[in-house]
């Protein structure tokens, strides 16, 4: 018996979890790694060590995969388009894919298709800010390079013209925004195969620090029944428009509108989602192994809820490096913790895992999750 290949483009923590995801369909994995330590490369049993930004290099490596997927959108359009025309299955294509590499295609394309977005524009120089400034409500302004961003990388609160320069240095074109007084932040994750066939999670609530994520509670509390109906809407139209293959996120904000709550797009990303991993325990079929299903276009899994609440907290690296260490107490404290590591160094402010928990409390699970992070990290010792 034949089972398909599937060729992960990236090495980082999401290609590790994507390749869990397989290993009971039988479904075979195939690494594009930068380096042998990545977090997948760790747990991969076929890894090539090489750059995504060379052709020949993702020529090759696709030889024997019945189909190329992403742990990163950075791969360059072109690429995809030459793997394309050589007849290579590439999910999410580069149609799709363009969208996520460039802050400013996407942007235009979601005003084509009727998405609510906040204003905004490409601006030219720190003059052309001030003047997109001051068609709205003025300083502060959000701007972004239109590509390379993640992490709050990339992007830049402004508070006047002077500010406004050190965008600019980085070569690319810059996307000006307002910058949007939201309730809080949202996530609609939804995926969709090639044959049409889609399904959407809860709408969930993420909560940054510093431009990271920190914590994701699935449903997000406390939300307008109608808006979250139309927030999963919105995230299915926006990927059947784009023709994504595969895993999106829709990241939004909530906002407080004189006839009552809206959202308005933030960013997309075509790939298992930060905003997503409360899915592996708290979903019945996690944003992971729907993504295998969607790239080799299998039947895609249920997407409801385990629980009535599901949270999420990243694991941020600190100075306290033996992690390991901290399981006896996490784990005797909390024996529905479900803790996943990713296998990387522990840096200071560095994702290095995530917990899981879940229950009938929000209060409850949200301590727990909190709790857990915190004593894995150091900054809770008891």
């Amino acid at each position: 018996m034949t089972f398909p290949v599937i060729g992960m483009v990236g090495g980082g923590q999401l290609a590790r979890m994507t390749h869990e995801a397989g290993i009971p369909l039988g479904v075979k994995f195939k690494l594009l790694s930068d380096t042998p330590t990545d977090s997948a490369a760790q747990v991969v049993g076929d890894v090539v060590v090489g750059d995504y930004r060379d052709l020949e290099t993702l020529r090759s490596f696709a030889q024997g995969c019945d189909v190329i997927t992403f742990d990163h959108e950075h791969v360059p359009m072109e690429h995809l388009r030459a793997l394309e025309a050589d007849g290579i299955a590439v999910r999410p294509g580069s149609r799709a894919l363009v969208h996520a590499q460039d802050k400013g295609v996407m942007r235009a394309r979601l005003d084509a298709i009727g998405a609510p977005c906040p204003r905004h524009r490409i601006v030219a120089d720190p003059a052309d800010v001030a003047r997109f400034a001051a068609k709205g409500d003025g300083f502060p302004v959000v701007l972004k390079t239109v590509r390379g961003g993640y992490d709050g990388k990339g992007v830049w609160v402004v508070r006047d013209e002077a500010e406004a320069a050190e965008p600019f240095r980085a070569g690319v074109p810059v996307l000006a925004e307002e910058k949007v007084p939201f309730v809080r932040e949202l996530a609609a994750n939804v995926v969709r195969s090639p044959h049409g066939q889609a399904v959407a999670y809860p709408v969930v609530e993420s909560i940054q620090v510093d431009g990271v994520c920190d914590t994701v509670i699935a449903p997000a509390p406390d939300l307008d029944p109608e808006l979250s109906t139309h927030a999963q809407q919105l995230a299915l139209r926006i990927a059947e428009e784009l023709d994504v293959t595969g895993h999106l996120a829709v990241e939004l904000f909530e906002v407080q509108r004189p006839d009552g709550p809206a959202v308005l797009v933030n960013e997309l990303a075509m790939r298992p989602h930060n905003s997503g991993h409360w899915t592996q325990d708290g979903a019945v079929t996690s944003q992971f192994a729907n993504h295998v299903r969607a790239v080799l276009d299998l039947p895609l899994g249920d997407p409801r809820p385990r629980a009535r609440w599901t949270v999420m907290a990243n694991v941020l690296g600190g100075d306290y490096p033996d992690m390991y260490g901290a399981y006896l107490h996490c784990m005797a404290r909390d024996p529905g913790l479900k803790i996943h590591m990713y296998g990387k160094d522990v840096k200071p402010g560095r994702k290095v895992g995530h917990v899981n928990t879940y229950g009938d409390d929000l209060a409850d699970v949200r301590e727990r999750a909190s709790h857990a992070a915190g004593y894995l990290r150091g900054t809770i010792t008891e």
